[in-house]
């Protein structure tokens, strides 16, 4: 017999035994598919993530906040120190007033905060413009610890502290995920085995006429070993076609919110998508080669 007719049988009994029991054949591409769907929306998170932090490190600022009292002098001597930094590429200095106009722009809900007060609630500053792949190393965090100290500065807000905080949840979103998709995608082995198990001892009595005639190990197993490729390879398409309908829901409910910004700006490419594909049908097909691989179908028989 040629390899395509091979083929040809094992797909046409994979799908009929998939038909006959549907029902235990459903639970385990259901499982297949709530494990891959979960690790995709971990990757989905944590993809848009990466590259929010990623636009989010090119516009980085270095703001530096002035006290109130600071003298004319030290003034001058701080705005020189900032010139003279190799990485930077532009100071902007807004006065008190210029700043508080920005926060009520900005966060227009807030404005409220801002009235009432005697004199102006936000501090002059100078912000900073920087050369991103110049700004790592000691030298630029000794700059900013000599700007913390400088006596006519209050505060200096680095950007690039709270960008390090999102890149550690970023990892930690990452390694959630697959953590969790592992352990489920084990179940799903698991039960994709259980299922090709059973199918082979209600089997067991053709298994044993094929046997009879001489049949190969290869030509027995096979449509087993399809039944599980094509479990899995289902749970993988499903899995991709929930996640993409729970996208479809979020981008539209999320739209315009801070939220909708962060964690659903893009949509995984079709190469994540068709790798969760490929995951599902390996899982499935480990499963089955994990449930027939400790002896021959000849000991099923009884």
């Amino acid at each position: 017999m040629k390899l395509y007719q091979a083929l040809s049988y094992f797909f046409r009994e994979a799908w009929i035994s998939l038909a006959r029991s549907w029902k235990v054949s459903l639970l385990a591409v259901v499982t297949i598919a709530v494990s891959l769907g979960i690790g995709g929306t971990f990757l989905l998170i944590s993809r848009n993530l990466g590259g929010l932090v990623e636009r989010w490190r090119g516009e980085a600022r270095v703001v530096v906040y002035l006290r109130p009292d600071a003298g004319d002098a030290d003034r001058a001597d701080l705005e020189a120190k900032i010139r003279a930094a190799p990485w930077v590429t532009a100071s902007e200095e807004k006065s008190a007033a210029a700043a508080a106009a920005q926060f009520r722009q900005i966060f227009p809900g807030l404005a409220d905060l801002l009235e009432g007060w005697e004199e102006e609630p936000m501090p002059p500053s100078i912000e900073i413009v920087f050369d991103p792949s110049r700004a790592d190393g000691a030298p630029f965090a000794a700059w900013t610890a000599a700007l913390r100290e400088h006596p006519a500065v209050g505060m200096v807000d680095d950007d690039r502290d709270w960008l390090r905080q999102l890149e550690t949840l970023t990892t930690l979103v990452r390694g959630a995920g697959l953590i969790l998709g592992a352990i489920l995608l084990g179940a799903a082995i698991f039960t994709i085995a259980s299922v090709i198990r059973l199918t082979a001892f209600l089997y067991q009595d053709e298994i044993a006429v094929m046997r009879l005639v001489g049949a190969t190990e290869f030509y027995i197993r096979g449509p087993f070993y399809v039944e599980g490729l094509v479990q899995g390879l289902l749970g993988g398409a499903l899995a991709v076609a929930g996640l993409s309908a729970a996208y479809a829901v979020a981008t539209r409910r999320a739209a315009g919110t801070l939220l909708g910004a962060v964690l659903v700006p893009q949509f995984l490419s079709w190469q994540p998508l068709a790798l969760l594909v490929l995951v599902g049908g390996a899982a499935g097909l480990t499963g089955a080669i994990l449930s027939l691989r400790r002896e021959k179908l000849g000991s099923v028989e009884g």
